[in-house]
């Protein structure tokens, strides 16, 4: 009975409550719901579930216990709640009449209104996916560009709670470039509303310390399976799996990574920086904070070492 229960959690959880929310979510801003309340209420049961999970279906048992990391993704995700309302008091008003002008210049409608809501959000995800794939890319591959996102892979364990482990300007940079080509092709809120669910109820999948696979349907969503190899110490193997949703691009560049051979690492987090930063404030000035930081990794890997950044400077 008990293998039967494994079983079936690790191979129904995420299509069941996963696909069990966005259902809920599709149906329920078709017929006038709220989009923001219907998000917001979703992934907070997503939550509530996860935290249930975690303790009685663990991928890794040692994950299960605090690495006295809590506060710091605590503070992580307060800070991190507001980066859409900011971005949406500082761009999409602009950017929404920018496309409006364009659609009107062109004499038609850029986005594809006339599409079932699950036709509008698949586009979107593609259309969305395809900036923060190269940002994200970007990251790892400039040095300069790595000291923002570094504090995410810090992390000394994956659980649900460091889904939302990013500096501020990394987490805006990927804001900007999913929401704003959507906001100017003229997607209207119940589309935005629907990827920004889609991506927080994800995003807290792909992190979380739940023994869950997805068999061929890693191929279409960039789940734990594969997100677990892109936190691997080994810089190899975490410079692939870019996708925050969706694999679709990693497919296409030639960088999705998942061996048949073996399971995904326990042991993540920066090899060459071993002593990073664990505080808040340490993550948000980690940027200009970079050489000290280094630094105390050079009596370990030797100064100057290639392996303290990115594949590419």
């Amino acid at each position: 009975m008990t293998q039967w229960l494994d079983k079936a959690l690790t191979y129904c959880t995420f299509p069941l409550v996963f696909g069990g929310s966005m259902t809920v979510a599709v149906v329920g801003m078709g017929i006038g719901w709220d989009p923001v309340i219907t998000a917001m209420a979703l992934t907070a049961a997503v939550v509530l579930a996860l935290l249930v999970l975690e303790r009685v279906h663990p991928y890794h048992e040692e994950w299960r216990r605090s690495h006295g990391d809590v506060r710091t993704d605590i503070l992580h995700n307060l800070v991190n709640f507001w980066i859409p309302e900011i971005y949406t008091v500082l761009f999409v008003g602009g950017v929404a009449a920018l496309g409006g002008r364009l659609s009107a210049s062109l004499g038609a409608t850029l986005w594809p209104t006339s599409w079932h809501l699950v036709g509008q959000l698949l586009l979107a995800l593609l259309v969305a996916e395809l900036g923060t794939y190269w940002i994200h890319r970007l990251m790892h591959e400039r040095a300069w560009l790595w000291r923002f996102h570094a504090p995410h892979h810090s992390a000394p364990r994956l659980y649900w709670l460091n889904a939302g482990r990013f500096h501020p300007l990394d987490l805006f940079s990927q804001q900007f470039l999913a929401v704003t080509p959507l906001v100017l092709l003229g997607a209207d809120m119940r589309v935005i509303a629907l990827l920004t669910l889609f991506t927080a109820i994800h995003g807290l999948f792909q992190h979380c310390n739940v023994d869950i696979r997805l068999g061929p349907l890693n191929w279409f969503f960039s789940m734990a399976e594969l997100h677990r190899w892109h936190h691997s110490k080994r810089i190899e193997e975490a410079n692939t799996n870019y996708g925050a949703n969706v694999i679709f691009w990693d497919i296409v560049f030639g960088t999705r990574y998942l061996p048949v051979d073996r399971k995904p690492p326990t042991e993540i987090g920066i090899e060459a920086l071993p002593d990073f930063p664990a505080g808040y404030w340490a993550h948000l000035t980690a940027p200009i904070r970079w050489k000290e930081i280094e630094q105390s990794a050079a009596p370990c890997y030797g100064s100057g070492d290639d392996t303290l950044r990115p594949s590419h400077d």
